[in-house]
């Protein structure tokens, strides 16, 4: 009954049109998972976050994150999703530490700001995709120095934004894992952050009330846009696919920068 009255008060206070859009947004957020094994966050925090306030948006994608990332880290056992973690705990580790921390500042951080956090991180990630940049790998001996750096990175954003997979991205796709392992590692990752990202805002209190309600609305069109993605994955062309949702985020994350700077 709580939930119930909590989405009604959603559609009052925002708008049955805000909410649909919401819903399409992260039904496409699951299809674009489900083809390449990333950017569910960042493309709903984009797209819910056009037409609902910001910690709305953020509290809209973690639970979605969290049913997803498990679909994703377990498709090939439990043995090989443990072989990931083991090989990269500290880079999750520090993560986790991370997230806890930022996470209680999203409650106080003015929307404006987290507005423009999510603008900024969400075009500066797709922007240097599409421009072909890749990291090298480091030297062996700075190894666990630059992972702690890019888990340390990619935590504060994901506390304040939910969106933590970029830096990890660039660091994996640094290391030229095999696609399976890499898209397993980051489905590790991404669970772990997510799971942290549901108890640190059951305190912060964001997944309470309206949060928790849109939340949970938003997992079964997460789920469904994830199994069609993954259903039509091998007969679209990978790289076309993912060079237009490159350019998706960057249109979605300049609309946001936009939100930020006008207040």
């Amino acid at each position: 009954m709580g939930a119930d009255m909590d989405f009604a008060g959603l559609i009052a206070d925002h708008g049955s049109a805000a909410l649909a859009a919401a819903l399409v947004g992260m039904l496409a957020a699951g299809f674009a998972k489900g083809v390449v094994g990333f950017a569910l966050p960042m493309i709903a925090i984009s797209s819910i976050g056009s037409v609902l306030p910001a910690p709305l948006a953020v509290a809209a994608i973690i639970l979605p994150a969290v049913v997803t990332n498990i679909w994703q880290t377990f498709r090939q056992g439990l043995n090989a999703a443990w072989a990931s973690l083991r090989r990269f705990w500290l880079l999750n580790l520090v993560m986790f530490g991370a997230i806890a921390v930022t996470a209680q500042l999203i409650m106080v951080i003015p929307e404006q700001a987290l507005f423009g956090i999510l603008g900024v991180g969400v075009c500066g990630f797709a922007a240097i995709q599409l421009l072909g940049w890749r990291p090298a790998a480091p030297p062996r001996r700075w190894l666990k120095p630059v992972e702690a750096g890019v888990a340390l990175v990619a935590g504060f954003f994901g506390g304040l934004s939910g969106v933590w997979g970029p830096p990890i991205l660039l660091y994996l796709t640094a290391l030229e894992l095999p696609k399976t392992d890499m898209v397993r590692a980051q489905g590790v990752s991404f669970l772990l952050g997510s799971l942290i990202l549901v108890i640190s805002h059951l305190r912060s209190g964001l997944l309470l009330g309206e949060g928790g309600a849109i939340s949970v609305v938003m997992v079964a069109p997460a789920m469904a846009g994830m199994a069609l993605g993954l259903a039509v994955q091998d007969r679209l062309d990978q790289q076309k696919f993912r060079r237009a949702t490159l350019i998706v985020l960057v249109i979605a994350g300049l609309n946001l920068v936009r939100r930020a700077l006008a207040g």
